[in-house]
């Protein structure tokens, strides 16, 4: 089966047909891979996008696991969760990364840093697509993200997040099967400066299979 790299810092994407399966493999299992969907129409632009607002209140849960939909901005079910060989954490909640992130996080250091915004837009050019005007919040695979809930003496409702490690694996993966055709975009994702990537982004690789 021929792997695909999905280059470190860098995006890219595929066409799916319905029924096609594809493997995201976290190659060092230390890498976080955002993943976008869309349904395009005949001249290949974007008609429906991969929606984490959507699936979350579709699924009931904030992580999909093996047999869940993944749905579009139109409560479609655009790709199933089929098949998953980590400890089932992934990230619904967390925007793809932007220069704005990379300048918030290190001031004057951030500008220019490569980020998950550009890449979508760069993998999807390499398939002759044209980014959405706003990018859709992706489906993380891979990332952590405890979610703490109040500790004693707080007040009710105090809830915070925090952004961890990868609990995967080398080599451990994800399938996702098409639902109809569509287009999967990803990013190996370029930030350095948190420890959701170890600081160190590496390549990341998919197959797919028929």
């Amino acid at each position: 089966m021929t792997q695909t790299t999905i280059p470190a810092r860098h995006g890219k994407a595929t066409f799916l047909k319905k029924g096609q399966t594809i493997k995201v493999i976290n190659t060092h299992g230390t890498q976080v891979v955002d993943t976008f969907a869309f349904t395009l129409d005949s001249e290949k632009r974007i008609v429906t996008q991969m929606s984490m607002q959507h699936l979350r209140a579709c699924l009931n849960k904030i992580i999909p696991a093996p047999g869940d939909g993944l749905f579009n901005n139109r409560r479609e079910k655009i790709l199933t969760l089929t098949e998953d060989t980590t400890a089932g954490i992934h990230d619904t909640i967390i925007a793809a990364c932007d220069e704005d992130r990379y300048i918030e996080l290190a001031g004057e250091a951030g500008k220019g840093h490569r980020n998950c915004a550009d890449n979508l837009i760069e993998g999807l050019a390499e398939l002759g697509i044209k980014a959405p005007q706003f990018t859709p919040s992706p489906l993380n695979l891979f990332m952590n993200i405890p979610i703490h809930t109040a500790k004693e003496g707080e007040k009710r409702g105090n809830i915070n997040l925090s952004f961890e490690a990868p609990t995967s694996e080398q080599g451990q993966y994800v399938c996702l099967k098409a639902e109809v055709d569509c287009v999967v975009a990803f990013s190996a994702c370029p930030q350095d400066i948190l420890d959701i990537n170890c600081k160190n982004p590496v390549d990341a690789h998919f197959e797919i299979l028929d």
